[in-house]
């Protein structure tokens, strides 16, 4: 409620007494805020002197919900918080549930959640780039970068029948194998992206424009950024490669040869470059995923947690049965507690399992990095001019439907 924000948690800045602060709502519904976020704002003139995130105006109680599903059917609803990091959300919940089950996945299927997800990636960055640009102005970069988009998910409904929330990730695999042609279709992107990355560049970053919003703007350090948890592009753009495909590799990921781009700075200008750098760096991890494809199956055998294929169902009493089964009751997971990361796009995404050895899980919690990086936003600001506080704000990336759980 409006009245259960306490004004007086804002700082009064150090200086003159007389100065005149005026306490200023940016949000909830306001097109720099990238979602639901409502920030109250001191300002000093021109001058940001403090900021308070505020949210839970989306809350959707996703986790809840999950804890009512049986756990083969809590995947389409946890891909829906972060709706720009779906595969994300999806391998985290599933690779949870695979550690408690102490599930083997096929090598097929670790290479195709690979490139789902690397395209993925990218797809959010896309979307980060073209509505941060927006932001500071540019309007062009938000047609050109959502043109790329509108490919990766041409891909993924070939692949999964869905452009988003596609439930392609099941506990075990994915859903099933790749279509006739698609892998073609996936090089003709590949090979496409680093020149339209090449040509972003050229347009921003000898901007004067953009480069005078960035450069210099809101940098706050590595130790910082530590201290509040944060991870991902914004803790790489001050200088720390953590990433977890290297630091703890999953899901085959040490097969890859790719660089961590890492800025020095800790700047927007920095997190700027560290995103589009990554891109190019996805390009070439879905290029040797393609090139090094296994053969084999692209899910669990172990029927008591897959869907018997589609086919059996006509000829096998015992798939129709265990399909049945799955449908209606699901499967027990014997009971512990797991808590399974991954790198998203925007930092470490991971989800926390509790099972009571019931088909349901006890208790399902996501650590979204939106979430706890939204914390840097009052440090990176203070005594920034507001325009700042929107150029950042796109630097943050904040997807809310991941803060609002």
């Amino acid at each position: 409620m409006e009245d259960s924000v306490d004004l007086s948690e804002l700082q009064h800045p150090v200086g003159d007494l007389d100065t005149e602060l005026l306490t200023l709502n940016m949000g909830p519904h306001h097109p720099a805020t990238h979602g639901v976020l409502r920030l109250l704002v001191q300002l000093d003139g021109e001058i940001v002197r403090d900021i308070k995130p505020i949210i839970g105006y989306v809350h959707t109680g996703i986790e809840k919900t999950a804890e009512d599903k049986s756990y083969w059917k809590v995947i389409p609803v946890v891909e829906r918080m972060d709706y720009l990091s779906y595969f994300f959300n999806a391998y985290a919940y599933c690779g949870a549930v695979e550690t408690l089950l102490d599930l083997e996945v096929p090598k097929r299927a670790q290479y195709l959640r690979v490139i789902h997800m690397e395209l993925n990636r990218i797809m959010s960055h896309l979307v980060w780039l073209g509505t941060s640009a927006l932001d500071v102005g540019a309007m062009s970069m938000f047609w050109y970068c959502f043109r790329e988009r509108e490919q990766i998910l041409d891909l993924f409904e070939q692949s999964t029948g869905q452009r988003m929330h596609t439930r392609y990730f099941q506990v075990g695999g994915v859903m099933e194998d790749i279509p006739d042609g698609w892998i073609e279709n996936v090089r003709k992107f590949t090979a496409k992206m680093p020149e339209r990355v090449g040509q972003y560049r050229a347009l921003l970053n000898k901007n004067e424009i953009l480069l005078q919003r960035l450069r210099g703007v809101c940098t706050l350090d590595e130790e910082t950024l530590f201290g509040l948890g944060v991870t991902g592009p914004l803790l790489r753009a001050a200088g720390n490669p953590w990433d977890l495909r290297k630091a703890m590799p999953y899901s085959s990921y040490e097969d890859f040869d790719f660089q961590v781009p890492v800025g020095t700075e800790g700047d927007n200008y920095d997190r700027y470059v560290v995103r589009v750098q990554e891109m190019l760096e996805s390009v070439k991890i879905i290029d040797q995923a393609l090139d090094n494809l296994p053969e084999g199956p692209t899910i669990t055998g172990d029927r008591k947690i897959a869907l018997p294929p589609r086919h059996e169902l006509a000829t096998s009493m015992e798939a129709l049965i265990h399909h049945f089964k799955l449908v209606t009751e699901g499967f027990r997971v014997p009971p512990g507690e797991v808590y399974f990361p991954c790198e998203a796009p925007r930092g470490e995404l991971a989800c926390f399992v509790r099972s009571d050895g019931s088909s349901k899980p006890a208790r399902v919690h996501m650590r979204d990095p939106s979430f706890v990086n939204l914390q840097a936003t009052a440090p990176m600001c203070k005594d920034a001019y507001i325009a700042d506080l929107i150029a950042t704000l796109a630097m943050l990336d904040p997807v809310l439907g991941g803060i609002d759980r």
